[in-house]
């Protein structure tokens, strides 16, 4: 009976956006040949019919596309996949040198632009994995800087709600305070002495609790976790 490898890294899920035949099948040759790593191709000849794809596929790691389309360009597609809410990284294929437009791509967040001619069983694999790579580390920064500032947010929060805590009872307090302190120097029996007592017990109790609260050291409170395991 054979046994499922669960070490064995799934595949890479890549869209193909190629309007040339040869070029595509070449790339799903060398994506096969690489040893390394499996990769799972799904193959799109336009630009209408990859954005059907990623509508209904929710599980592409990655888009390998060439730039320029009979009806559309890679810009075009770009701004389209943002509109769709979608964030896949993106490898423009193209078959001349450019600096312009490698630009213009990555300010709308293309993670690299290669030369079609500079494809070969090594070099696109391993471009492919290390883009992916990036955009996890990338993406598990942000993730963590996210859940910094919430943690932040939460604590300033708290600190806010001790201050006003704290100032809500401190004029009660005070009143209070004044009012036992003529009781005080009135002529009392043993039982209202006792009651006194116990009052001033009390009333002690709070204060000091009051005062611990708004003397509390924030900077000793970790609101924020061990967040490298939440992320």
């Amino acid at each position: 009976m054979e046994t499922l490898n669960h070490d064995q890294p799934k595949p890479v899920r890549v869209l193909l956006v190629d309007d040339d035949v040869t070029f595509s099948k070449l790339v799903q040759v060398i994506l096969k040949r690489y040893r390394q790593r499996t990769f799972a191709v799904i193959w799109k000849d336009s630009i209408e019919g990859a954005l059907v794809e990623i509508a209904e596929n929710q599980e592409i790691d990655v888009i390998l596309m060439d730039y320029y389309f009979p009806t559309s360009n890679g810009l075009e597609f770009c701004l389209q996949l943002d509109q769709m809410g979608r964030f896949i990284p993106i490898i423009f294929l193209t078959g001349f040198r450019d600096f312009k437009l490698a630009v213009e791509a990555m300010k709308l967040g293309v993670e690299d632009f290669l030369l079609k001619d500079d494809l070969n069983e090594a070099y696109l694999p391993r471009t492919i994995l290390n883009i992916l790579d990036r955009v996890r580390l990338r993406r598990h920064k942000l993730a963590v800087e996210k859940r910094l500032a919430m943690a932040e947010n939460r604590a300033q929060a708290i600190r806010e709600l001790v201050v006003t805590v704290c100032h809500e009872f401190n004029n009660p307090l005070a009143a209070v305070k004044i009012s036992f302190d003529l009781l005080q120097r009135q002529t009392l029996d043993t039982v209202q002495t006792e009651v006194m007592k116990s009052f001033e017990s009390n009333f002690n109790t709070i204060d000091s609790e009051i005062k611990r609260l708004r003397d509390l050291n924030f900077e000793k409170i970790d609101f924020h976790g061990d967040l490298s395991d939440r992320v």
